[in-house]
């Protein structure tokens, strides 16, 4: 593959289907601002499976690298040079590097954006975890667990298939996964660490179940927010990760890789995304 020529201007995006909610480019500019990189720019792109080949092809070498969200997380990986470990553990890529040689290299910031999310409240180690939901978020989930969680990890699930997934998941991920039924997902509370991968109020109906002293709650999204799972939590004294705690941590490490500047603003990352949402 021939190298691009470079240019003063480098660019950068998200791509997915939809894309107009995304906070990324609210955090990739502060991030440029904060380190004086005038010169880059952060876009969002409307880019389905059908679409992304042609997209990545009428790229130039102005561009330094790409964020993906859904679906385009495995429909990029036959589209590059290359994919890190980390990437290819849960088969999926939310970042994309163009190396000055012309190469299209892929990794995964999700699952070590969540190791850095859950460590900067204190959450080093658990002995047990829970993981509500087994969609894509929810193998990212297992892989950052693989690193955290030294003993069984539980994932409460809605489908015989979902379950089937899980279990084939952890085998390739080495967690040890006890899978059980969404109706017993109140069981998941008790779990000194609980991951919550699932949509917008899937949670609502277990959230009085709370117990007395809860341990650490991780819920992946960030809008709405807090979701009444995360308030009820609260309430009770419990440590609660929240979904943007987990966009700004992966931006983070997105940013240092494309710019190749290091440590990523985290601060002002966070600060520009608390304030983009509450002006939604």
């Amino acid at each position: 593959m021939q190298a691009r020529a470079r240019t003063d201007a480098r660019r950068a995006a998200v791509l997915g289907s939809p894309i107009a909610h995304s906070l990324s480019p609210v955090l990739h500019r502060a991030a440029y601002a904060e380190l004086g990189l005038a010169h880059w720019s952060y876009d969002r792109f409307e880019v389905d499976e059908a679409g992304l080949a042609g997209f990545l092809a009428g790229l130039d070498g102005s561009w330094a690298g790409l964020s993906l969200t859904m679906p385009l997380k495995r429909a990029i990986i036959p589209l590059l040079d290359g994919i890190s470990d980390t990437a290819a553990s849960v088969e999926a890529v939310n970042t994309v590097v163009f190396t000055e040689d012309g190469r299209r290299t892929g990794d995964n910031t999700d699952i070590p954006g969540m190791i850095a999310a859950l460590r900067e409240r204190g959450v080093d180690k658990v002995d047990s975890a829970a993981v509500l939901g087994a969609g894509a978020t929810a193998s990212s989930a297992l892989a950052a667990l693989a690193h955290i969680c030294t003993g069984p990890v539980t994932a409460y699930v809605r489908s015989a298939a979902r379950a089937e997934e899980m279990r084939g998941w952890a085998e390739r991920l080495g967690v040890e996964v006890r899978v059980a039924d969404w109706a017993e997902a109140a069981g998941a509370l008790e779990a000194p660490l609980v991951i919550a991968t699932t949509p917008a109020g899937a949670t609502d109906a277990i959230a009085a179940e709370v117990p007395e002293r809860p341990g650490t709650l991780f819920d992946v999204l960030y809008e709405p927010w807090p979701t009444t799972l995360a308030t009820a939590w609260s309430r009770r004294g419990g440590a609660v990760v929240g979904g943007l705690d987990l966009l700004v941590h992966q931006a983070v490490l997105q940013v240092e890789q494309m710019t190749g500047r290091s440590p990523a603003p985290l601060r002002a990352m966070r600060i520009a995304g608390e304030r983009a949402l509450e002006a939604r």
